[in-house]
C-alpha cells in the first residue's frame, strides 16, 4: 500500500459533539474516494449508518473532515464485520501489510489544525506536528500491539484490534489513552477519519462492513 492522500481537508456540520454524549458518523457524501491507481481500487457500499467494504487485490481508501465541533471527541465506537479475509501479514513491513480494514483517526494540535482547514491532506500528512492512530483488523500480531506505520514514520502508529480472520465485533476505544501510549501526553484535535481495505500485496480478497461509527 503507498500512503497518498490528495484529498482535502474541509469542514462539514453534519456532524457534532458536545461534552460526553456521542454523535453518529453517517457514510455520507462527506466521505472522499481515494484510489492509489488509475486501474483499480476497493468498492464501498455506502448506506447511511453502514459502510460495505469489497477490495479484489486492491487498495484504497475513503476519508471525511471532521467539523470543529468534533475536534474534542477523545473516545470512538463502532461495529465490523469479515466475511472474507486476507491472510496473516506483517502490518509493520511496508508493501506487505495487507489488512481487512482499518480505521484512521487523524490528530492535530488545535493552531495547526485551524491553519489547515482546507489543505490537501498530502500536505497535512508532511506535518511534523500530525498524529494518526490506525485501528486495525488484520495482520499476524496480538491485541492490542502498537506497531511503527510503516508509512507515517513517527507520525502513525498501528493498534491492533483483531488478527486476520472473519467474524464480527463491536468496537469501543479510548482515544487519549491510546494517543498517550502511541505517542505521549494528551490527544490533539481530531480533524478527520479514513476507512481502508488493503488486499493488493497478498492478491486476495476482502468482504466487509463497518457500521455504528461514533464518536465522543
Amino acid at each position: 500500500m503507498r500512503f497518498v492522500l490528495p484529498v482535502a481537508l474541509a469542514a462539514t456540520t453534519s456532524l457534532s459533539v458536545s461534552g460526553a454524549h456521542a454523535a453518529p458518523v453517517s457514510f455520507d457524501g462527506n466521505w472522499k474516494h481515494q484510489r492509489f491507481s488509475l486501474f483499480s481500487g476497493n468498492d464501498y457500499a455506502r448506506r447511511g449508518g453502514a459502510l460495505g467494504v469489497t477490495s479484489d487485490a486492491s487498495v484504497s481508501l475513503l476519508y471525511r473532515a471532521l467539523p470543529k465541533t468534533a475536534w474534542q471527541a477523545r473516545g470512538a465506537s463502532w461495529n465490523w464485520q469479515v466475511s472474507q479475509s486476507v491472510p496473516p501479514t506483517n502490518l509493520a513491513r511496508k508493501g506487505g501489510d495487507d489488512r481487512n480494514l482499518a480505521l484512521y483517526f487523524v490528530f492535530l494540535p488545535e493552531a495547526e489544525a485551524e491553519r489547515a482547514q482546507g489543505s490537501r491532506v498530502t500536505r497535512l500528512l508532511s506535518n511534523d506536528d500530525v498524529r494518526v492512530l490506525v485501528y486495525v483488523w488484520g495482520g499476524d500480531h496480538a491485541r492490542g500491539e502498537v506497531l511503527n506505520s510503516p508509512y507515517l514514520g513517527a507520525r502513525g502508529k498501528t493498534v491492533v484490534l483483531r488478527g486476520a480472520g472473519t467474524g464480527e465485533a463491536r468496537e469501543s476505544v479510548d482515544l487519549n489513552a491510546d494517543f498517550r501510549r502511541a505517542f505521549g501526553g494528551q490527544a490533539t484535535s481530531l480533524v478527520g477519519l479514513a476507512v481502508s481495505g488493503d488486499s493488493d500485496d497478498t492478491d486476495s480478497m476482502i468482504r466487509a462492513q463497518i457500521s455504528g461509527l461514533q464518536v465522543r
